[in-house]
Protein backbone atom coordinates (compact mmCIF):
# COMPACT_ATOMS: atom_id res chain seq x y z
CA UNK A 1 0.00 0.00 0.00
CA UNK A 2 1.06 3.40 -0.69
CA UNK A 3 2.27 5.50 1.86
CA UNK A 4 1.69 8.87 0.43
CA UNK A 5 -1.43 9.57 -2.10
CA UNK A 6 -1.83 10.36 -4.72
CA UNK A 7 1.89 9.27 -5.54
CA UNK A 8 4.09 11.82 -7.20
CA UNK A 9 6.30 10.74 -10.42
CA UNK A 10 8.32 13.12 -12.69
CA UNK A 11 9.14 12.42 -16.31
CA UNK A 12 12.18 14.45 -17.11
CA UNK A 13 14.64 14.91 -20.51
CA UNK A 14 15.59 17.54 -22.47
CA UNK A 15 12.87 19.44 -24.83
CA UNK A 16 11.71 17.15 -28.08
CA UNK A 17 12.65 13.99 -26.10
CA UNK A 18 9.42 12.56 -25.98
CA UNK A 19 8.11 13.40 -22.72
CA UNK A 20 4.36 14.44 -23.34
CA UNK A 21 3.89 11.57 -25.89
CA UNK A 22 5.29 9.42 -23.72
CA UNK A 23 2.78 10.53 -20.95
CA UNK A 24 -0.18 10.48 -23.00
CA UNK A 25 0.92 6.82 -23.37
CA UNK A 26 0.93 6.05 -19.73
CA UNK A 27 -2.51 8.03 -19.10
CA UNK A 28 -4.21 5.69 -21.82
CA UNK A 29 -2.67 2.72 -20.02
CA UNK A 30 -3.73 3.83 -15.98
CA UNK A 31 -7.39 5.17 -17.39
CA UNK A 32 -7.46 1.44 -18.48
CA UNK A 33 -6.53 0.18 -15.00
CA UNK A 34 -8.71 2.96 -13.43
CA UNK A 35 -6.30 4.86 -12.27
CA UNK A 36 -7.15 8.52 -11.64
CA UNK A 37 -4.44 10.73 -12.93
CA UNK A 38 -3.52 14.38 -12.79
CA UNK A 39 -0.59 15.62 -14.71
CA UNK A 40 1.66 19.25 -14.28
CA UNK A 41 3.53 20.28 -17.19
CA UNK A 42 6.49 22.81 -16.47
CA UNK A 43 6.16 25.22 -19.20
CA UNK A 44 10.06 25.61 -19.57
CA UNK A 45 10.16 27.28 -22.67
CA UNK A 46 9.64 30.90 -20.87
CA UNK A 47 7.59 33.46 -20.70
CA UNK A 48 3.81 32.70 -19.91
CA UNK A 49 1.83 29.50 -21.16
CA UNK A 50 -0.54 30.10 -24.20
CA UNK A 51 -4.38 30.71 -22.82
CA UNK A 52 -7.32 31.22 -25.42
CA UNK A 53 -7.85 34.51 -26.28
CA UNK A 54 -11.50 36.16 -26.86
CA UNK A 55 -12.93 33.43 -24.26
CA UNK A 56 -14.38 35.32 -21.32
CA UNK A 57 -12.32 33.40 -18.71
CA UNK A 58 -9.39 35.30 -20.24
CA UNK A 59 -11.20 38.29 -20.51
CA UNK A 60 -11.67 38.20 -17.07
CA UNK A 61 -8.15 37.79 -15.88
CA UNK A 62 -7.13 40.65 -18.61
CA UNK A 63 -8.90 42.65 -16.70
CA UNK A 64 -6.83 41.68 -13.17
CA UNK A 65 -8.91 38.84 -11.95
CA UNK A 66 -6.12 36.70 -10.38
CA UNK A 67 -8.41 33.57 -10.85
CA UNK A 68 -11.12 32.44 -13.41
CA UNK A 69 -12.68 29.29 -13.60
CA UNK A 70 -15.29 27.68 -16.45
CA UNK A 71 -17.23 24.63 -16.01
CA UNK A 72 -19.87 22.57 -18.13
CA UNK A 73 -20.88 19.25 -18.16
CA UNK A 74 -18.51 18.08 -15.47
CA UNK A 75 -15.27 19.76 -17.21
CA UNK A 76 -13.68 22.72 -14.93
CA UNK A 77 -11.02 24.86 -16.74
CA UNK A 78 -9.60 26.95 -14.42
CA UNK A 79 -6.80 29.85 -15.25
CA UNK A 80 -4.90 31.45 -13.09
CA UNK A 81 -2.14 34.50 -12.63
CA UNK A 82 0.05 35.91 -9.76
CA UNK A 83 -0.25 32.76 -8.26
CA UNK A 84 2.54 31.45 -5.66
CA UNK A 85 5.12 29.68 -7.43
CA UNK A 86 6.60 26.39 -7.58
CA UNK A 87 5.47 22.55 -7.56
CA UNK A 88 4.44 21.94 -4.29
CA UNK A 89 1.71 24.35 -4.42
CA UNK A 90 0.30 23.05 -8.10
CA UNK A 91 0.14 19.91 -5.95
CA UNK A 92 -1.87 21.27 -3.59
CA UNK A 93 -4.00 22.73 -5.75
CA UNK A 94 -4.52 19.66 -7.77
CA UNK A 95 -5.01 17.63 -4.42
CA UNK A 96 -8.83 18.86 -4.56
CA UNK A 97 -9.43 16.54 -7.52
CA UNK A 98 -8.17 13.34 -5.30
CA UNK A 99 -5.70 11.63 -8.09
CA UNK A 100 -4.29 8.52 -7.11
CA UNK A 101 -1.32 9.55 -9.43
CA UNK A 102 0.39 12.37 -10.24
CA UNK A 103 2.37 12.92 -13.21
CA UNK A 104 4.93 15.75 -13.80
CA UNK A 105 6.25 17.01 -16.57
CA UNK A 106 9.28 18.55 -16.11
CA UNK A 107 10.82 20.66 -13.48
CA UNK A 108 13.96 17.91 -13.59
CA UNK A 109 16.00 19.31 -10.25
CA UNK A 110 12.71 18.41 -8.42
CA UNK A 111 13.62 14.98 -5.94
CA UNK A 112 10.46 12.47 -6.75
CA UNK A 113 10.95 9.24 -8.57
CA UNK A 114 11.67 9.77 -12.40
CA UNK A 115 11.87 8.05 -15.61
CA UNK A 116 14.38 9.58 -17.47
CA UNK A 117 14.37 9.99 -21.26
CA UNK A 118 17.42 10.41 -23.12
CA UNK A 119 17.07 11.49 -26.70
CA UNK A 120 20.96 10.88 -27.91
CA UNK A 121 24.40 11.01 -26.31
CA UNK A 122 24.54 14.90 -25.61
CA UNK A 123 21.62 13.99 -23.01
CA UNK A 124 23.75 11.48 -20.88
CA UNK A 125 25.07 14.17 -18.90
CA UNK A 126 21.50 14.39 -16.99
CA UNK A 127 22.68 11.15 -15.75
CA UNK A 128 24.65 12.75 -13.02
CA UNK A 129 22.18 15.95 -12.88
CA UNK A 130 19.15 14.43 -11.44
CA UNK A 131 18.29 12.32 -8.50
CA UNK A 132 15.74 9.36 -7.86
CA UNK A 133 15.93 8.16 -11.34
CA UNK A 134 14.27 4.90 -11.53
CA UNK A 135 13.71 4.11 -15.33
CA UNK A 136 15.46 4.81 -18.73
CA UNK A 137 14.16 5.67 -22.29
CA UNK A 138 16.05 5.98 -24.49
CA UNK A 139 15.79 6.73 -28.65
CA UNK A 140 19.36 5.38 -30.04
CA UNK A 141 20.77 2.21 -29.93
CA UNK A 142 24.09 3.60 -29.77
CA UNK A 143 24.04 4.94 -26.42
CA UNK A 144 22.81 2.03 -24.91
CA UNK A 145 26.46 1.40 -23.82
CA UNK A 146 27.47 4.60 -22.69
CA UNK A 147 24.02 4.54 -20.41
CA UNK A 148 25.04 1.07 -18.93
CA UNK A 149 28.76 1.96 -18.45
CA UNK A 150 26.90 5.26 -16.19
CA UNK A 151 24.68 3.57 -14.08
CA UNK A 152 22.63 0.35 -13.21
CA UNK A 153 19.61 1.89 -13.46
CA UNK A 154 16.86 -0.15 -16.04
CA UNK A 155 16.64 1.21 -19.83
CA UNK A 156 14.29 0.33 -22.02
CA UNK A 157 14.30 1.77 -25.96
CA UNK A 158 11.21 4.22 -26.13
CA UNK A 159 9.44 2.18 -28.49
CA UNK A 160 9.38 -1.12 -26.61
CA UNK A 161 5.93 -1.69 -26.14
CA UNK A 162 6.43 -4.18 -23.29
CA UNK A 163 8.76 -1.63 -21.51
CA UNK A 164 5.51 1.00 -21.72
CA UNK A 165 3.61 -1.75 -20.02
CA UNK A 166 6.53 -2.36 -17.12
CA UNK A 167 6.39 1.58 -16.76
CA UNK A 168 2.36 0.94 -16.27
CA UNK A 169 3.06 -1.36 -14.03
CA UNK A 170 5.62 0.70 -11.84
CA UNK A 171 3.03 3.06 -11.44
CA UNK A 172 0.59 0.97 -10.10
CA UNK A 173 2.54 -0.66 -7.85
CA UNK A 174 3.66 2.50 -6.37
CA UNK A 175 -0.17 3.77 -6.05
CA UNK A 176 -1.40 0.43 -4.17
Amino acid sequence: MALVKPVIFQIVGYQNSGKTTFILKLIEGLKDASIRTAVIKHHGHGGKPDIVEGKDSTKYLKAGANVSLVEGEGRLILQADKVPDGLEQQIKLLMYFQPDLILVEGYKQETYPKILLLRDKNDIPLLHNLTNVVAILYWKDEIIAAIEKETMIPCYHISDEAALQKMIQMLIRHIS
